[in-house]
């Protein structure tokens, strides 16, 4: 079955389902939109509950006619939401539900093993370490572990920076195609110091490199006086689902530090990808 939009799902099942849908023709003022959505919840909240139900329950339940409950469960069944069992007349919950569910926890899940990784990294490098996802032609920052050091860096979680510019969006952006990369950033990126990589023939020759390398860095890239490294992280499928990186003063965290320290950063990160599901790249 083809996956569609949460969204666009329920917009399908707002159009058209009123009170009494039948005499909409007649009836200048329907129910309002949200109360169509509520009501498609509700159906939804019933069939958890029960396990299995016909229209005529869910009708009783929801306090309506039964067109409108048919109309309700008829939308959420064209969407996957809701399917019927070989019982005539019964319905439960369907794969669009637990399609869902899943996306939900493998976001619990690349935060909960994100902070683990990050509180371990920072712990044995003395560095604050971040988790980032991309957003378009940027990364955001969802989980974070303070460097112990006596002077930190600023927070950064949720916080966004240019892909370009930091090495963890060098990693995100490795992870596309070439085409893809050209569409989320133009031909021509922003410098914020003089080491931002401003063509984007010399970004793709960059992110050639972090493919073939693991690891990414950014030398006073984004800013002067800071410094990363970042390691991807898989999911399941084996696409680059996240970024996890090293960040400090330069003058700590120094050129001659990175390859020791994409070491550490890709162990770490390959840790999360094995409890996202991927297999191991020595398996």
């Amino acid at each position: 079955m083809t996956a569609v939009p949460l969204s666009s799902g329920i917009s399908s099942i707002i159009m058209g389902t009123g009170d009494n849908a039948d005499a909409q023709a007649a009836e200048p003022d329907t129910v309002p939109a949200v109360q169509s959505v509520d009501r498609a919840l509700l159906v939804l909240e019933l069939l958890a509950d029960m396990g299995k139900a016909g229209v005529t329950e869910v009708a009783d339940e929801l306090g309506v006619h039964k067109s409108t409950a048919s109309r309700l469960i008829t939308s959420l069944e064209s969407r996957g939401y809701v399917e019927q069992l070989s019982e005539r007349g019964k319905y439960q919950l369907g794969i669009a539900v637990s399609r869902l569910a899943r996306a939900r926890s493998g976001h619990l899940d690349l935060v909960k093993l994100g902070q683990d990784a990050c509180d371990k990294l920072a712990a044995d490098l003395g560095e604050t370490a971040n988790l980032a996802i991309l957003d378009e032609n940027r990364t955001v920052n969802i989980v974070e572990a303070v460097s112990t050091a006596e002077i930190a860096l600023q927070t950064w979680v949720g916080q966004s920076c240019p892909a370009h510019a930091t090495s963890a969006g060098k990693v995100l952006l490795a992870g596309l195609d070439a085409d893809e990369v050209r569409d989320r950033l133009g031909t021509t990126l922003e410098g914020f110091t003089e080491n931002t990589i401003v063509a984007i023939d010399a970004l793709e020759a960059e992110l050639a490199a972090t493919r073939d390398a693991g690891w990414a860095s950014a030398h006073e890239e984004l800013e002067i006086g800071l410094n990363a490294v970042a390691a991807p992280v898989y999911d399941g499928h084996g696409q680059v689902a996240a970024a996890l990186s090293v960040s400090g003063p330069a003058y700590r965290l120094q050129a001659a530090d990175f390859e020791e320290v994409a070491k550490q950063t890709i162990a770490a990160a390959d840790g999360i990808s094995r409890g996202l599901g991927w297999t191991d790249r020595n398996s």
